[in-house]
This record gives structure tokens, sequence and C-alpha cells, in this order.
């Protein structure tokens, strides 16, 4: 809009018989009002030029140069700002979950999670993917130690690494295994010659993306009313009912009963579909006999309340 302003402003002057060079000169000390006296002595129709040429000249360099504050304050103090104030808020995150990668397979863990009401951090090397990010994100390579703190690695529950190579999701395997022995991690093969190499590096879980697919397909076609029924458990958050797992703690007041002694769906109305001791060990369909023991898991089904009730027994709550 300046440029326009002074390409008029030359053009009126020389429309009185200005040159060239004395209309721009004239247009500039004109709309820039620095108060230098005039080329040639105004006529009336000149003065009246310049009234109107140093009103929109005023105006438009006014209104440019908000322009440019607001861009300046958007795009550096407002960038810098919400950047600042991300890492506050991941500096105060606890029990949060960590995805390294931003790619389709690391979308869609990051999506889930979110559907699941799950605090998550996101790493990812490429600034252009983490733009789409409408989350909590840190830029930078997940195989940096220095990165994995800035996400909060010493207080996140889970670390999930979803990246594309092999390689990349073992060192950071090994990284993160380092930095915190008990975290829970979750490592992503591409290949079946990487799930042992990851297990060994400290993955507690090695997950291949194609054979987990492959296997999903599979039971759509051939049971395919199962598979959807575990679907809907799991990811319908709009249902009443859920399947969750509920550790056991030590002062549970569950510890050394029976599933019957305890009342457990009499007194919750959770269903116990399976029991997994600290072994790894799973109890399927258990019986109503079966002790329940310190440290195990209970995979049950119910809706959120009774689940919050069991759980409290659980955890001694």
């Amino acid at each position: 809009m300046m440029v326009a302003v002074l390409v008029a402003g030359t053009l009126g002057y020389m429309a009185f018989g200005y040159g060239v060079i004395d209309s721009l000169f004239e247009t500039v000390i004109t709309v820039t009002t620095v108060g230098y006296g005039e080329v040639h002595p105004f006529t009336a129709g000149e003065q009246v030029f310049s009234i109107v040429l140093i009103l929109l000249g005023v105006g438009t360099a006014a209104y440019t140069f908000s322009v440019l504050i607001e861009t300046f304050m958007e795009g550096y103090l407002g960038g810098g700002f919400r950047r600042r104030k991300m890492d506050q808020q991941i500096r105060a995150m606890d029990q949060h979950v960590i995805v390294c990668g931003w790619g389709r397979v690391g979308r869609a863990i990051y999506h889930n999670l979110k559907a699941s009401h799950e605090d998550v951090v996101v790493v990812d090397a490429s600034s252009q993917r983490l733009a789409t990010v409408d989350g909590y994100y840190i830029h930078g390579d997940a195989t940096d130690e220095r990165i994995l703190r800035e996400a909060g690695i010493e207080r996140a529950r889970v670390l999930i690494t979803a990246l594309n190579a092999d390689a990349d999701n073992l060192y950071v395997t090994l990284t993160a295994r380092s930095m915190c022995p008990d975290i829970f991690i979750v490592s992503r093969a591409a290949s079946e010659q990487a799930v042992p190499k990851l297990h060994q590096a400290g993955a507690n879980r090695v997950v291949n993306p194609q054979d987990l697919g492959g296997a999903r397909m599979a039971a759509l076609a051939v049971q395919p009313h199962v598979a959807e029924f575990l679907d809907v458990v799991m990811h319908d958050g709009g249902l009443d009912f859920r399947l969750e797992q509920i550790e056991v703690s030590e002062e549970s007041p569950l510890v050394g009963e029976t599933l019957r002694s305890a009342m457990v769906h009499d007194q919750t109305g959770t269903l116990v579909l399976a029991m997994r001791d600290t072994g790894g060990a799973f109890r399927t369909n258990p019986p109503p006999t079966a002790e329940i023991r310190a440290g195990e898991v209970l995979i049950v089904i119910g809706d959120a309340d009774q689940v919050s009730s069991l759980r409290m027994l659980a955890q001694d709550v």
C-alpha cells in the first residue's frame, strides 16, 4: 500500500508539471512529513493535492507499521511465548506418555492415547511434521538424551518409539532404558529380526504394525464378531462398559481372598475375565476359588463406576 501511495503521489506532482525526481522527492517529504521546503512554491491546486496525500500517506504508514508490529509480535514473540508456555507445561507433567515419531504409526498411537485421556508428548526431528500436532511436542532427535529429558522422560510412565528405522528404535530404546530403568517401553519393529534385539535393548513390548494389521484382518475374516467386540470395548469411549487392567497392591484387602470370598462381582459389578501373575502367566476365565495375590493384574470388564470401585479395592485407596 505504501508503494501505491508513492506512485500515486509521484504521478500527481508530475501532472502539475514537476519532473520525475522532483515529483518523487516532493511525495516522500510530504508523506513522511519531514518538514523540508517545497521544491517550488505551491499553487492552490498543489496544496489541496498535498493535503490529501499527507492524509493518505500518514494513514497508510500507520497501518503498515501496525501490520509489521503485529507480524513481529505473533511470529517472533508470540511463537516464543507459546514455546515457553508449552515447555513449562511439559515440565509440570507426571506419569505421561512420550511418543517418538510423528509418522502414520505415531499419529495413530497419539490419537488413540488422547481418546483415552492420556497426557502425551510427541518427539520428532521434523518441524514441518510437528506443525500438525494439536498438543505438546518437542522438536529434536529422539536418540538424543537432552531431547528425551526435555520431553520429561524422568517423570514419564511410558515411552513409545515408533520411528521408521529399526536402528533408530533400537537406539532410542537403549537410551531410554539407560536413563530410566523403570519406564515402560513399547517399541516398533519393522522386521522380525529386530524383535529380539529390541527386547534385549530393554523394550517391555515390541510391536510389528504389519503383523498386527495382518492378525486383525485375519480375525475379522474368521471371527468378525469377536474382533469387533474387542474393538468396541477397547476403543469406543461412548459405551458404558470397558475392558480394563487393575493391579492388586500389597495393601489391598483382596490379597489372600478368592474371587468368591472377596465377592468381587457382588461388590463392584465387574466381571474378571483373566488374572495375570507377576511372572506374566495368564489364568483365563478364573474359577470362583481362584486366589487373588499381591502384584497380580486383573483383566476385567464393567462400566466406569464398577471399574473404579474395583480399582479402589485393589489399590486400597
